[in-house]
């Protein structure tokens, strides 16, 4: 018993010194460990002389969905020459559609719809910006995405958490800011749309933009994995001020009464 008590002291006092000294501490008292990089709400780094941004997101975001059904979907006319085995999954899906019925609806069955489709669905999405990075928060999904402005560098791809979203770093370029996003997951239930397959090797560059009252995001996707050479689109969004966003989650309890997800209609 004595030596179980000695252990336990032991163990107290190693944890009482962790707490006490080093990256815990620090972060116990909200400071940043030394040789870390801030978060990007740090006030320290949020006060960092900076110059000021051409324009500002913060606010809520529709996109523009007057051109029809092509003014947010990518494809089908836009679709590059893809490689064998995204034609595969391209063609099923074609097949699927002329027998009416839905090729691997992975979002009805509560997928994450990762990048670039969380940002062209017609749902809202909410942005706020700060000097050193622009927040955004998708109705759909309650996705959250974050464009990092700090200066930062993407992560080394050895030890990125890789996600549907990605890792997306902005910087500016006169009136302009160019995002690249990488780092993405490779996961068989990521898709770029129109049964068009996304994998890790997925690289987004946009070129955001204000054009008047709207907001422009030129997008060049490429893949290597998947397709040859760039793929293109240009998308431009609506200012809303008369809603918020709110939380939408989805739910595979309610979702597995879809026709797309749980009928003879999924095909997978």
């Amino acid at each position: 018993m004595a030596a179980l008590i000695r252990r336990r002291w032991i163990c107290t006092g190693l944890l009482a010194t962790a707490l006490a000294t080093g990256p815990v501490a620090a972060f116990a008292q909200g400071q940043a460990a030394p040789g870390t990089r801030l978060s990007a709400l740090a006030p320290e780094n949020i006060a960092k002389p900076r110059p000021k941004a051409p324009f500002d997101l913060t606010g809520n975001w529709f996109i523009d969905n007057s051109p029809g059904i092509q003014g947010w979907l990518f494809g089908p006319a836009a679709i590059p020459k893809l490689t064998p085995a995204a034609q595969k999954h391209r063609d099923a899906y074609v097949k699927a559609i002329a027998d009416g019925k839905v090729y691997r609806d992975d979002i009805g069955n509560c997928w994450p719809a990762g990048v670039p489709i969380i940002m062209t669905r017609v749902w809202p999405i909410a942005m706020i910006q700060t000097p050193a990075a622009i927040y955004m928060v998708s109705e759909f999904m309650n996705s959250l995405r974050t464009v990092f402005l700090d200066g930062r560098p993407h992560t080394d791809a050895d030890i990125v958490v890789r996600t549907f979203n990605g890792e997306s770093v902005g910087h500016w370029e006169g009136d302009t800011l160019v995002v690249e996003t990488k780092n993405f997951i490779d996961d068989e239930h990521h898709w770029v749309d129109q049964g068009v397959p996304a994998s890790g090797e997925l690289r987004i560059v946009e070129r955001i933009r204000m054009v008047g009252n709207q907001l422009e995001i030129a997008m060049t996707l490429t893949d290597p994995k998947n397709w040859e050479g760039e793929w293109k689109g240009v998308r431009r969004w609506n200012r809303v001020n008369d809603i918020d966003v709110q939380e939408v989650e989805c739910r595979p309890d309610l979702n597995e009464h879809l026709q797309s997800t749980s009928s003879k209609v999924h095909v997978r």
